[in-house]
């Protein structure tokens, strides 16, 4: 009976025959892992696979959501008409042999935007398409906020760039490519912004992809500023619109960086004005034309573009002082950090209840894998009563192999972890459940360089099943109602959602089932909180209040571990281990209630009620107007 209903599901999902492997392949998810494995999979059927949203579903969310009515655009030309001090917006577009098409669509999406305080600054870069020409000149005669300038020698898109900067008059500078297309609302979003926040100075937007016949796909729905996903991918652009006087104080594009060059003056950008004055608007307002010369077709369409953003990558680590280097990783940029010497030492914490075969596991792949030769384990005896566990435990003592700590208190994850880390030697933290087994030997190496960085609180590893699909790629606010985490079961290799399971990004929550933290940094948080989140929730806890410190929580795919998953949080009889978990819910929702709804590393345009990135219905945006 249940196997039919999923046959008819998928069914009525699945559209085409391009499709027909997806179906077969849910067909064994439901065999492997019944109906709750099946539901996952036709969450990803639904999105088109995982990290992407099938371009139907896409395009009915749009036509929800995302459509500008004659009641909304008089709406926002009355909001318009009460600014104080409308900014002017100058759109810098460099030209260089576009499709005249495309180019003629370009500029008319600018002209027809509904705020009118703009110009149109393109500098054409000897195009040798002799269309061009007299396209721009037309337009300038026909508009005076257009201004043209043509250059006398090719000198690629920084140099043109250059250029169009020279003809700004206004307050505020949009970065425009001469094929793409911004929607009427995006100029007035922007300056709306800058009215509501005048102390921002960095400007950037959600955006998706346009064909060659003109439909949207792949909207990519960010999140709020994240300094290491930053560092993994150009998230800034697009829409990018920086302060006229900032491009100004950093000496506006370099040459040399073609391809990334917007890479680079981001970089630059947010080095000099700090991360709290950039602002995010959790809206498309960017449509970027995907052809085959575009890197909206990818990296391979332009190779250059990623040697260039490896420089400029580079460079910002040598201005800033950090001890690394950065380098292209497939599906973005991994920044690799260099560990002091000598390596500080690294406390490893195991709470344990019995489960010796799990313990045995978890400290032979330990031992015998970890390229990080300064650490030592101490292990939490949480009431362990099997004999030969104790037998175990007494014999690691004598040989010297571990600390154990014996905490006979009930049911307090919290309180044996902060007795532990009192009890710890190490200047850094581990925090390890018995169930972990290590996967990639540097690990250890990897998070313990993460967490020595300026700012960072928590660090966090990718977990996976033992089937080898993704158990935890960090952790995102409200998902569920509390907390929960993201692209779980999508396969290890995968990329995730714009290659957030494959980039180090920051991150909310990170699980304590392997978590990385400096003790100094523990004991300021005043580690967990023993008396209302003690169990279920006791890291995601911890986590936010890393962040209502300032820290930053990190996650990092570079180090790969099986979790096999203890019982230790999973103490008592049925009903109080329920009753607790309720009372847990009760107080997270208590305390953190408007951050469990607006999670900055997640977007308030992606669903809380599933963990596969699916579009939220309705968004969790404010209205336009």
């Amino acid at each position: 009976m249940k196997l039919r209903r999923a046959r008819s599901l998928l069914s009525r999902l699945v559209a085409g025959d391009g499709l027909r492997w997806a179906v077969r392949k849910a067909y064994g998810v439901f065999r492997r892992e019944g109906l709750a494995g099946l539901k996952r999979r036709i969450a990803w059927l639904r999105a088109g696979a995982p990290g992407t949203v099938a371009p139907q579903l896409y395009a009915e969310w749009l036509r929800r959501y995302d459509h500008i009515d004659d009641a909304t655009r008089v709406a926002i030309r009355a909001r318009i008409a009460g600014f104080e001090n409308p900014p002017r917006i100058s759109v810098v577009m460099p030209v260089y042999n576009p499709d005249p098409k495309w180019l003629a669509e370009a500029i008319e999406s600018v002209r027809g935007q509904l705020y009118p305080y703009w110009e149109l600054c393109i500098a054409d870069d000897v195009s040798t398409n002799p269309e061009i020409r007299p396209l721009l000149e037309r337009y300038a005669h026909t508009d005076e906020r257009i201004k043209v300038a043509f250059r006398e020698k090719n000198g690629h898109i920084s140099a043109a760039s250059n250029t169009a900067l020279e003809l700004v008059t206004g307050a505020w500078v949009a970065l425009f490519d001469h094929d793409d297309i911004l929607p009427e609302h995006a100029l007035y979003c922007v300056a709306d912004a800058i009215e509501r926040n005048p102390s921002i100075r960095m400007i950037y937007s959600d955006e998706d992809k346009i064909d060659e016949a003109g439909k949207r796909r792949e909207p990519y729905f960010k999140c709020d500023w994240n300094p290491d996903l930053f560092l993994s991918q150009n998230m800034f652009s697009h829409l990018g619109v920086f302060q006229t006087t900032l491009l100004d104080e950093v000496g506006g594009f370099r040459e040399g960086y073609e391809g990334s060059q917007d890479y680079d003056l981001a970089l630059r950008c947010v080095e000099r004005a700090g991360v709290g004055a950039i602002h995010h608007i959790p809206r498309v307002l960017y449509h970027w034309r995907v052809h085959a010369q575009s890197t909206a077709a990818g990296a391979d369409a332009k190779p250059y573009a990623v040697v260039a953003g490896e420089r400029a990558l580079n460079d910002h680590f040598g201005r800033v002082g950090v001890r690394g280097a950065v380098e292209f990783a497939v599906n973005g940029y991994r920044a690799r950090y260099a560990l002091p010497a000598p390596a500080p030492l690294v406390s490893l914490v195991i709470p344990i209840r019995n489960e010796l075969e799990l313990l045995k596991q978890c400290l032979a792949s330990i031992i015998e894998k970890t390229t990080y030769g300064n650490f030592e384990i101490l292990i939490v005896d949480a009431g362990s009563d099997e004999p030969a566990t104790l037998d175990y435990l007494a014999a690691l003592e004598r040989g010297g192999r571990a600390r154990v700590l014996r905490d006979d208190r009930p049911c307090n994850f919290s309180a044996w972890c902060n007795s532990a880390v009192d009890a710890a030697n190490g200047e850094i933290v581990g925090l390890i459940d018995s169930g972990i087994e290590v996967l990639s030997p540097d690990w250890l190496s990897e998070m313990v360089s993460i967490a020595l960085q300026p700012g960072v609180g928590t660090v966090g590893a990718k977990l996976l099943y033992p089937d080898g699909t993704v158990q935890h790629a960090g952790m995102t606010l409200g998902l569920h109602g509390v907390a929960g985490s993201v692209h779980q079961r999508i396969p290890r290799s995968s990329f995730g959602y714009f290659g957030r399971a494959s980039l180090i990004r920051t991150v909310s929550a990170v699980t304590a089932a392997c978590m990385i933290v400096r003790k100094s940094v523990y004991r300021e948080v005043a580690g967990f909180d023993e008396q209302a989140a003690v169990m279920a929730f006791s890291d995601v806890d911890f986590c936010i209040r890393m962040q209502e410190a300032g820290y930053r929580n990190v996650w990092t795919p570079y180090a790969e571990l099986f979790h096999h998953e203890s019982s230790i949080r999973h103490c008592g009889s049925d009903s109080a281990r329920q009753a607790h978990f309720d009372g847990e819910i009760q107080y997270m929702q208590r305390r953190w209630g408007s951050l469990l709804r607006n999670d900055p590393s997640y977007s308030p345009n992606l669903t809380l009620d599933e963990d596969s990135f699916a579009l939220a219905s309705p968004p969790r945006v404010n209205a336009l107007v």
